[in-house]
């Protein structure tokens, strides 16, 4: 088989895998869109923020330790244990709807009925305040995320497609990261799950009645405010998620909080309402960029992942600015 060829479906793969990385980060847009029609543009630094709470829960680090030091002239960093990262995702977790009842209960609940402009000007606070506070709990310092994941190429799967070759000597297996592949089953779960949450529980179809009117919900009994905390802690738990996943990737630091920006040209293919369209929309940049890259990337002098996703998500916006799985709102005037 020709090198090119081999070398393309390999490319393929792993395309697969870095959209599911980027369709996890736009699960968090997609739910809090679908329940408020907000546009969160925090998504990423919760995910930064779970994280690095992840991570100083795990090692035992005592909040905000350089500011008590500081202040009080101790030397306070630790508590001493070193905690399992089931336990560690667990109070995380708990954290992160801690955090989504303190977000509902001092942010969002002042602004029901408000413009959407404004509402997501609150989020870009939002996002500025946990980035700040995230610095001032655990330290601006990268951080090492290790919670048992597999990382590093599949040996058996390198073995196992070995043969795909014919025989070719630059062929040595498909090189896909294990980290990837766990990361694929974890997001296929995840959506499942969400598709059927909001397909078929009560709460679910409340939390399409906000999206669609605030004030209507209200008038027919739905509690925004339980509506609302109940969403924001779904989207911390996927933020949660793809926390670990990007933060055992690549470190727990500042950049991590820049996959959101990523997300956005998967939300204008998928549509901004649409779960299974964060999916289809993150498999779609992450197989395009790729190939691009590597098919057109040697002709134009490299660095297209930089930029394609953003190219076609403007060329989608041109011709289908709902998105593939978007709902095409129609006004009469």
């Amino acid at each position: 088989m020709p090198d090119n060829l081999i070398f393309g479906i390999e490319v393929f793969l792993n395309g697969l895998m870095a959209g599911v990385l980027y369709a996890l980060v736009a699960l968090g847009f997609v739910l809090i869109y679908k329940a408020s029609g907000i546009f969160n543009y925090a998504q990423g630094v919760m995910a930064l923020f779970a994280a690095a709470t992840l991570v100083g829960i795990m090692n035992g680090q005592v909040p905000f330790s350089h500011l008590i030091n500081a202040m009080f002239g101790t030397e306070v960093h630790h508590f001493g244990w070193h905690l399992p990262a089931l336990l560690g995702i667990l109070l995380t977790a708990a954290f992160m709807v801690l955090l989504a009842w303190l977000v509902q209960k001092f942010v969002f609940r002042h602004l029901v009925g408000q413009e959407p402009i404004i509402l997501f000007m609150a989020t870009i606070g939002l996002a500025y305040f946990l980035e700040g506070i995230s610095d001032l709990m655990w330290g601006s310092e990268i951080k090492n995320l290790d919670v048992g994941l597999p990382q590093g190429a599949s040996i058996w799967l390198e073995d196992s497609t070995r043969w795909m070759g014919f025989g070719n000597e630059n062929f040595y297996g498909f090189f896909i990261d294990k980290l990837d592949m766990f990361a694929t089953v974890i997001a296929a779960i995840l959506v499942l799950a969400l598709v059927i949450f909001s397909q078929y529980s009560k709460q679910g179809r409340a939390m399409r009645a906000v999206a669609d009117d605030h004030q209507a919900a209200l008038s027919v009994g739905i509690n925004l405010n339980f509506i609302w905390v109940m969403v924001w802690s779904l989207a911390g738990f996927v933020a949660l998620v793809a926390g670990i996943m990007w933060g055992t990737k690549s470190g727990v630091q500042f950049s991590l909080s820049l996959i959101a920006l990523k997300a956005l040209p998967v939300l204008m293919l998928g549509g901004f309402t649409s779960i299974p369209g964060a999916i289809v929309g993150g498999l779609i940049i992450g197989v395009g960029e790729k190939l691009f890259e590597f098919a057109v990337g040697p002709m134009v002098g490299g660095a297209t992942e930089n930029w394609f996703a953003y190219v076609l998500a403007l060329i989608f916006l041109v011709f289908r600015p709902q998105g593939l799985f978007g709902e095409k709102i129609i006004e009469r005037v």
